[in-house]
């Protein structure tokens, strides 16, 4: 028989963080407790329910059956606990609570200013922000285990979402300082790929773009090399290893150095859009509404001055 009432909040608090992080030691450190600390509440959490909640599988833990089910009724109360302490604050009138926020790996470029001010705006709210790819991030954003989230192009049809547009996201083709096609107008699509080219993984929203672009134009890509990072693929280029695609959000910074330039290519930028989603029918928190209704005033202004403002990007045609 299941000892539910024997049950702690503590426990179910270790319990999640050792489901979300991966491992004992994580959920130990992020806690602030000792690692026998969590082996012995995970070991009275385990006797309480009467059935494995992991699977050792090699050097990784897995949950079990009944462990995904307990860790849906863990988020389930600390959305309402985390609800109930917003609404509270909200009473008093003051903004106070905790803000989850997960963006595929770009976003790293633009929300920390965006953040920045909100937090100065509000600073009884905390802020939690994960950079992932976009596969983590429609995880994440399946399992609703975030406030917000923030992606570039469309997530997939089939799953139910509140999706707003609220930042362009116009991709560009960039080139080392220097490069042979620096100065021409008007390149053909085709003259870019028979350059080597430095690209993200395919799964990523910005090749799955430019791959439907050269779909569409009876092209085909062979990259040079797949990197797994932005910061990567930026120092490739820089390398002279060839050109590539990315959103102009994160080459400011090399532009405006002149470490990197951008080329006239005909159908470029591509012109997307960064999208705030969550569930649709989700009730969002006190905290999330505020950062929301700031993202779509405030901070879209914060990014676009960042992007086209006070570090606009000098003409391709004029770097020498």
């Amino acid at each position: 028989m299941i000892r539910i009432k024997n049950v702690t909040f503590r426990q179910l608090q270790v319990f999640e963080s050792i489901a979300r992080t991966g491992s004992f030691t994580a959920a130990a450190d992020e806690l602030c407790l000792t690692q026998p600390t969590v082996s012995i509440q995970i070991k009275k959490l385990t006797e309480s329910v009467t059935v494995p909640l992991f699977d050792h599988v090699g050097k990784k833990l897995q949950l079990t059956e009944a462990g995904k089910t307990l860790l849906d009724c863990c988020l389930t109360i600390s959305n309402e606990l985390a609800r109930f302490e917003m609404t509270v604050a909200n009473m008093k009138g003051i903004k106070q609570g905790t803000l989850r926020l997960t963006g595929v790996t770009t976003t790293e470029y633009f929300a920390p200013r965006i953040l920045g001010a909100f937090a100065q705006k509000y600073p009884g709210i905390n802020v939690v922000l994960n950079v992932t790819n976009r596969a983590s991030v429609l995880e994440q954003l399946n399992n609703n285990a975030d406030d917000l989230y923030i992606i570039g192009g469309l997530p997939p049809e089939d799953l139910n979402l509140h999706i707003t547009p609220f930042l362009a996201n116009p991709l560009v083709i960039i080139a080392p300082l220097n490069h042979p096609l620096m100065k021409k107008r008007k390149i053909p699509l085709k003259d870019i790929v028979n350059e080597p080219l430095v690209m993200r993984e395919p799964e990523t929203g910005t090749s799955m773009i430019f791959q439907k672009l050269l779909h569409d134009h009876g092209l085909n890509m062979v990259s040079r090399m797949v990197l797994g990072s932005n910061e990567a693929v930026k120092q490739a280029v820089i390398g002279g290893l060839g050109l590539s695609v990315l959103s102009r959000h994160a080459v400011v910074h090399e532009i405006v150095n002149r470490e990197l330039v951008l080329l006239d290519v005909v159908g470029f930028p591509i012109n997307h859009q960064w999208h705030i989603v969550y569930p649709s029918g989700k009730e969002l928190s006190v905290v999330a509404h505020a950062f929301f209704n700031y993202l779509l005033d405030e901070g879209k202004q914060i990014a676009e001055a960042h992007l086209y403002g006070d570090f606009s990007l000098p003409s391709p045609i004029k770097n020498t």
